[in-house]
């Protein structure tokens, strides 16, 4: 019987996460063709198409999805171990703040990889809407690290990547041209929705809060359903949203930032390079 590196599943498993060679490629640091070649040697050891290769990306075969639930299960095991051996020396309780649009999405595969590889640390995560409250935490010493969508430029933290807010409304419903024009967003305190608000206000466009939520989930599905407009950052953008180039005021720019305690122990350490060092980030690197 043949064995399956490790490696290759790693490879397979984020190119059936991304669907395209190149995103793949980014996230793994090597070059498309690397990439290419590891899956054209994992479909031999395995003796099946795992991808169909066309124009805009690829698709798992019937036999890439059975693969794809196989390997993460694998990866998954194969990772604990790993940490558990490794990382034993790294103990204690890391108290993690963020947005739900984070936890929810960049964040999910980082966390995974973490209590895979620091099985001795104590992950507790709090999820608020509010950026200035959640760094605030952190510096009355409640929080260890925080990972928040702060205004452009603000003083404090580590900024990792820049984005543009957008006003978003569903494909199927102009909402966008209602009068008054109707917001779904967050409760206050939130960052989206002070901005469209002084955005309106500073053009005189009348408006209405028509949906509140406490959850990015909550507030999409109202913007999906035609209750509202939404705001979001562009590259946060899903399927059944359209963003309103026009029409609208402009919105402020956003920076991610992530804020640590002074007296942080290794664990928050750990969790802090984690997310630093995360090409979801990186990307987005290099502007002023």
């Amino acid at each position: 019987m043949r064995d399956l590196p490790i490696t290759l599943l790693r490879t397979f498993a984020v190119v059936a996460e991304t669907l395209n060679l190149t995103a793949a490629a980014g996230r793994l640091h090597r070059a498309p063709s690397t990439i290419s070649m590891q899956l054209s040697r994992l479909e031999g050891l395995v003796a099946a198409e795992l991808l169909e290769r066309g124009q805009y990306g690829v698709r798992l075969t019937p036999a890439g999805e059975q693969l794809r639930t196989h390997a993460h299960q694998l990866l998954n095991l194969h990772d604990r171990i790993l940490g558990s051996f490794q990382n034993a020396e790294v103990v204690g309780k890391v108290r993690f703040g963020t947005h739900d649009q984070y936890a929810t999405r960049s964040l999910t595969p980082l966390l995974e990889a973490f209590v895979l590889n620091y099985p001795e640390a104590r992950l507790e995560v709090l999820c608020d809407h509010r950026p200035h409250y959640l760094a605030a935490l952190v510096q009355e010493g409640k929080l260890d690290i925080a990972l928040v969508e702060m205004p452009a430029l603000s003083d404090g933290g580590l900024r990792l990547c820049r984005d543009e807010l957008v006003w978003v409304c569903s494909e199927a419903h102009a909402t966008h041209r209602r009068e008054p024009l109707p917001l779904a967003v967050f409760v206050e305190g939130c960052y989206h929705r002070e901005s469209a608000c002084q955005a309106l206000e500073h053009t005189d466009t009348a408006y209405r809060i028509a949906f509140t939520s406490q959850s990015r989930a909550g507030v999409l599905a109202a913007v999906r359903a035609g209750i509202g407009v939404g705001v979001i950052p562009r590259q946060t953008l899903e399927p059944g949203l359209m963003v309103v180039e026009e029409g609208l005021p402009p919105l402020p720019r956003a920076d991610t930032t992530l804020f640590v305690a002074e007296r942080a122990n290794e664990a928050t350490a750990r969790l802090a390079k984690t997310i630093e060092e995360s090409p979801q980030f990186q990307r987005y690197r290099g502007e002023p």
